[in-house]
């Protein structure tokens, strides 16, 4: 007698049939190692500026600890700085900034105008891979610089790039006043600046001073007394016994005193003139292979002209200090070999280079 085989309900059979392919595939399944990961970069870290920093130079140095990869091969970074925290622009990039041991720098090569925040970051970068960035925010501060080719010095926030050598009072908001004649500010240049100019705001000039030869400016070559010096520059607003009283004159000195430019005294008494402690004067003296010239304008920079002079060199060379010193007011009267400085005056807004003043102190 033939046995039925019972009947399975539908989804009876649809459940086993699943159930059968579960099964199966479990028994087919075989244990692989994980895939590695794809190697990431580390991001370097901040150092300086630190962010919200405060810092003197209108071009700073970028400066991260550098970042760390799990892999060989030449590592490098990017940096950028810009006014806006989104970086939607950039007012300086640089990439492939080789890596430096244990940190990483480049140097802004634009002056970034104070005082105004700026955002920079940076990350690393090792072939095609980039780490994450890193950022932060600094301000700069009304300063100034002293590089090759040019020099700026504001000096009207209690800072100078200068050496101060003597008695000298900075004065809120209005620069660095030089206390007496045996003081000055020094500035010994990188490079030697053979055609340019040296120029400054000065407020505190009056007449009838008390040294007969005071030097509003001076440069040469070398720290030792500018008296004589092969590469004598000065500007000066002589006082009592100056031959004559309060004249503006100047004297330039070509690598030696056969080859010296300077007016005699009829020259001079033509430039007598009773100069206003209150006013601000523009001073500058600038000079080229063959000549030098010296304005001074009453009002500042953009003020009325009240003297406009120029010599010509008769030869003896190019201008050529090595090195290349130039000061606030004079050493002079330090080394006791002249008058020195013009005693009281307050100077601000100091440049020196081969190319025309800065815009911002213009």
């Amino acid at each position: 007698m033939s046995r039925m085989m019972p009947t399975i309900p539908k989804k009876t059979a649809v459940f086993l049939v699943a159930c059968l392919a579960v099964t199966t595939a479990c028994s087919d399944d075989k244990t692989d190692s994980p895939t590695a990961p794809t190697a990431r970069l580390s991001a370097p870290a901040i150092d300086s500026p630190a962010d919200n920093q405060l810092v003197n130079s209108l071009r700073p140095v970028l400066v991260v600890v550098n970042g760390v990869s799990p892999q060989a091969g030449a590592r490098t970074y990017e940096f950028q700085v810009s006014n806006n925290s989104g970086f939607s622009s950039t007012l300086f990039t640089r990439q492939n900034v080789a890596e430096g041991p244990g940190k990483t720098s480049v140097t802004v090569d634009i002056d970034l105008p104070p005082p105004t925040t700026y955002y920079w970051r940076s990350r690393m970068t090792q072939g095609n891979e980039a780490s994450d960035w890193v950022s932060a925010k600094f301000t700069t501060k009304q300063g100034g610089y002293n590089r090759p080719g040019e020099l700026l010095d504001l000096l009207t926030d209690g800072f100078t790039v200068g050496e101060r050598v003597g008695s000298t009072t900075f004065v809120a908001g209005r620069g660095i006043r030089i206390d007496n004649a045996n003081s000055y500010v020094r500035y010994q240049l990188p490079a030697t600046v053979s055609s340019g100019e040296f120029s400054m705001e000065v407020e505190g000039l009056g007449p009838n001073g008390p040294r007969n030869k005071q030097a509003i400016f001076a440069m040469g070559q070398g720290t030792g007394t500018i008296t004589n010096n092969p590469f004598e520059m000065f500007a000066q607003y002589r006082g009592t016994n100056g031959n004559p009283d309060n004249c503006v004159t100047f004297k330039a000195v070509w690598g030696s005193t056969a080859y010296k430019l300077e007016f005699d005294a009829a020259g001079r008494a033509s430039a007598v003139m009773n100069l206003d402690p209150s006013t601000t004067y523009f001073w500058r003296g600038s000079w080229t292979p063959t000549s030098y010239r010296l304005l001074v304008k009453a009002g500042g920079v953009n003020g009325a002209t009240i003297y406009d002079r120029t010599i010509t060199a008769p030869g003896g060379g190019p201008y050529a200090p090595s090195p290349h010193v130039a000061y606030i007011g004079s050493n002079s009267g330090a080394f006791v070999t002249d008058d020195g400085s013009f005693t009281g005056m307050v100077v601000r807004n100091v440049w020196l280079g081969s190319g025309s003043r800065p815009a911002m102190v213009r």
